[in-house]
């Protein structure tokens, strides 16, 4: 049976949501004004991203508002205002200045949640060169090759991290000329590793940015494909527009709140949600430290009064793993706006959340490439749990069947299977990869972009996730998407996670396959494994049902949280496992 409709009433919300009414916000966009709300550069000198950040704010008067809050690892915490971070920003552009780094050149930063991170991020595009975030947990390989392809002259980090992971690496990447160390001592390390603490004190807080058009390149996001090396997906100062009006629409950003976007700054969503969304809205943000712990989030989460909390499935299902009771000792009232993204959000984790803290989460969709949320839940709409939502105002969103001459056909009927394509001309569309103009033309097909994922769009017009294009399984002449089968085995109480892939099978063409993590107080075996069968086979039917079921300790998984099915499958199958620079963990 599918999950109920949750349905929200206005009388329950404590501001009036920023999109009330969906139809009349569609029918009435329009991108120009999207644009003129936002400042640009003074004397219509252009866009830059940083300037609409953070120095607007200041140029209005609201410079005292505090922008950050940032939790150390040890509970301290330091504050920081708007002012605050125009001051660490300006001093950051003088550095890359005084290191003679030019427009449009890459600066680079592998780094964790440390306020020097921000600074750096928002100078350098001051600066008019190129953001370019990196995972802290990245292995020297995905690292190396990253700042090779990118071309990196900069790379912001700290000491440990550049004496494990870069380091050895520094002869191949003949066009690294500096690496910035955030907690630098006061004498630099020589060869080019230098302090930046003592460079960030020897400049000018005051920086004037040069005109810096829209479609000058602002940020460089590392993507990873099924196979080959990763592409560097290429978004404009532009794409600040995105990140303004999807604060507001999507995420439902309001003067005074209190945001909290636990992704890794390392993933794009650490950057257009993590860094520029909330500033450009002038909402504070809650910046921690620490990773994952379920005590110390819900402590945040009542401590910082936090209103908007935009997270991952990974860490939801995490929560729902330690059990709605540890929540119940905290006060989490404060608490008006729960949303979800990195991959699609099982139905039964948005009604836990209802549950839980009396308001779903709101799952939407975007990727790398589009540079900012396309399609979601919102505060004001009802919520069919498991649906990605509806496209955002602006954007047109399709199911398509690709056809014979490389174009793409729209599939008018509801509830069928296709491709979802989106309508080129949103401002955060990637401008390109990076070196690789032939693989981004491959993206388009006459005016759509297609996105390489498989979806259905029902009557009402909410899109439903059925799986990656590669991802999507033929079996006995059915088409079974992975992302069904698994929200099905996760309505057990025992299974924390699953994966399913499909395995070639000489009758059927293919059998479906799973992988589980169990849930602590569960043990594998003969017993658990034929419970969950037939589980399975009464939720699903015997011809999507799977055929084997395999316990894992863990499943492999991004660091952004997406399960690896086709890591899982390349193993099962002996096939080449391609890019694995993005795998954070992994028990085979």
């Amino acid at each position: 049976m599918p999950f109920e409709t949750i349905t929200k009433h206005p009388e329950r919300f404590p501001v009036a949501p920023n999109l009330a009414d969906y139809e009349a916000a569609r029918a009435d966009f329009d991108w120009d004004a999207a644009r003129a709300a936002l400042s640009g550069l003074p004397g219509g000198q252009g866009l830059n991203i940083a300037y609409e950040a953070v120095d607007r704010h200041v140029a209005a008067g609201r410079g005292d508002r505090r922008a950050i809050r940032h939790i150390d690892r040890h509970g301290g915490i330091t504050d920081l205002s708007f002012s605050d971070l125009a001051r660490e920003s300006a001093r950051f552009a003088n550095v890359l200045g005084g290191l003679g780094i030019e427009r449009g050149e890459r600066v680079f930063a592998l780094s964790g949640r440390v306020p020097a991170l921000y600074a750096a991020a928002l100078g350098t595009l001051k600066a008019g060169a190129v953001f370019c975030p990196l995972f802290s947990a990245f292995g020297p390989e995905p690292i190396a090759a990253r700042l090779e392809i990118g071309s990196g002259r900069v790379l912001v980090t700290s000491r440990i991290l550049y004496r494990r992971k870069v380091a050895d690496l520094c002869a191949r990447l003949p066009a690294l000329d500096y690496v910035l160390l955030t907690d630098g001592g006061p004498e630099d390390e020589g060869d080019g590793v230098l302090a930046l603490p003592r460079l960030m004190a020897d400049v000018s807080d005051s920086f004037t940015i040069a005109p810096t058009a829209p479609e000058d390149m602002a940020l460089l996001h590392f993507t990873s494909g099924t196979t080959g090396k990763p592409k560097g997906a290429i978004h404009v100062h532009q794409a600040v527009v995105m990140h303004a009006m999807t604060g507001r629409m999507a995420l439902d950003l309001h003067d005074g709140d209190v945001f909290w976007c636990t992704a890794d700054p390392g993933w794009v969503t650490g950057t257009s949600y993590g860094i520029i969304s909330p500033l450009v809205n002038g909402v504070g943000m809650i910046v921690d430290e620490a990773e994952f712990d379920a005590d110390r989030w819900y402590g945040i989460l009542q401590d910082q009064r936090v209103t908007v909390w935009y997270t991952a499935p990974t860490a939801i299902r995490m929560l729902m793993e330690v059990g709605a009771d540890v929540a119940k000792g905290y006060d989490l009232s404060s608490l008006r706006f729960l949303a979800s993204v990195g991959e699609p959000l099982n139905p039964e984790a948005v009604v836990w959340g209802a549950e839980t803290f009396g308001i779903p989460f709101h799952d939407n969709w975007w990727q790398t490439e589009t540079g900012g949320i396309m399609i979601a839940n919102y505060a004001a709409m009802p919520v069919k749990p498991g649906s990605m939502g509806r496209p955002l105002p602006g954007i047109a969103a399709g199911i398509v069947e690709r056809t014979e001459d490389g174009g793409a056909r729209e599939i008018a009927e509801p509830d069928t299977e296709g491709e979802l394509a989106l309508r080129v001309g949103w401002p955060s569309m990637f401008r390109g990869y990076l070196h690789e103009e032939a693989r981004y033309r491959k993206t388009f097909a006459g005016d759509w972009y297609l996105t390489g994922d498989l979806a259905k769009r029902d009557a009402d017009g909410y899109f439903w996730f059925v799986g990656r294009a590669d991802d999507v399984i033929k079996a006995a002449g059915h088409l079974i998407g992975p992302f069904e089968v698994e929200s099905v085995l996760m309505e057990h109480p025992a299974v924390a996670e699953a994966a399913v892939i499909g395995k070639p099978d000489d009758v059927a063409g293919n059998v479906i396959k799973a992988f589980v993590a169990l849930k602590q107080g569960y043990e594998p075996g003969e017993p658990l494994l034929k419970e969950l069968m037939a589980h399975a086979r009464k939720r699903l039917g015997p011809a999507v049902a799977p055929r084997e079921i395999a316990f894992r300790a863990n499943l492999p998984k991004t660091r952004s949280g997406k399960i690896m099915r086709r890591l899982l499958r390349a193993r099962e199958l002996g096939l080449p496992e391609g890019d694995l620079s993005t795998l954070e963990s992994d028990e085979r």
